[in-house]
């Protein structure tokens, strides 16, 4: 059993787009997802920053190690896509090169497809104030990103080795997300192609469709800035 720390985010998705194509691939792990009400300040607990000490979701708990040994945690998106690509032996090559092609889109997701992409829906959307350069400088990043997306999906059905991996689902929850940072998928059509194809998909339809369960709308309200933009993690 894998207990799932998680919110709809695009961060969490990763992980349920994982979990949920295992399962349909055949070789599925039961899991239990955790709530973790971001905007609520639920990742500031005790409990879960004992898991999580960045206080981040999403974090996973194994309770079924393939040591046999106690329950791992695991924190870091990245970090759960291979740890589950491992245990399962599932979207991740075996052969040194294409293993190698997916673990590199997936570091260039998580190291600046994600954080540049998150920055401009920051200063764009939830900054209390217009802070021109800001807007200016992560949409131009953002806009450089989609189009060395655009570049590498020229050709390819998937971004990386010649199947659905883990890059793929790193990649598409930001992809998703294109309205909210101000790109019309349109002006990229090889990832408007490949975009399409994933949510077409039956495991990628189910979960987003788990997700409006945890999260009605998108309402900001000043409690909900506080925890997301304003508050430390505890020290002790």
């Amino acid at each position: 059993m894998i207990d799932l720390y998680y919110w709809p985010t695009p961060n969490g998705h990763k992980i349920t787009l994982f979990l949920e194509e295992a399962q349909r691939a055949g070789a599925g792990l039961d899991y239990s997802i955790k709530p973790v009400d971001i905007g609520a300040g639920d990742q500031f607990k005790p409990e879960f920053l004992r898991i999580s000490p960045n206080n981040r979701m999403p974090a996973i708990v194994d309770h079924a190690p393939a040591d046999g040994g106690a329950p791992i945690s695991v924190f870091e998106s990245g970090a759960i896509l291979q740890y589950l690509a491992a245990k399962t032996g599932l979207f991740l090559p075996q052969d040194l090169r294409s293993r190698v092609e997916v673990e590199e889109w997936l570091f260039w997701q998580v190291g600046g497809y994600g954080p540049m992409l998150g920055q401009n829906h920051h200063f764009n959307r939830y900054a209390p104030e217009k802070v021109p350069y800001a807007i200016d400088r992560y949409q131009r990043e953002t806009e450089r990103l989609y189009g060395v997306l655009e570049r590498r999906l020229a050709g390819r059905e998937f971004v990386a080795a010649d199947t659905l991996s883990i890059a793929d689902f790193a990649c598409y929850p930001w992809t998703r997300e294109h309205e909210w940072h101000y790109v019309d998928l349109s002006a990229y059509p090889n990832v408007q192609r490949w975009h399409d194809a994933l949510s077409s998909r039956p495991a990628f339809g189910r979960v987003y469709e788990m997700g409006k369960a945890y999260r009605a709308d998108r309402t900001m309200t000043d409690e909900m800035r506080r925890h997301l933009f304003g508050t430390p993690a505890p020290i002790t």
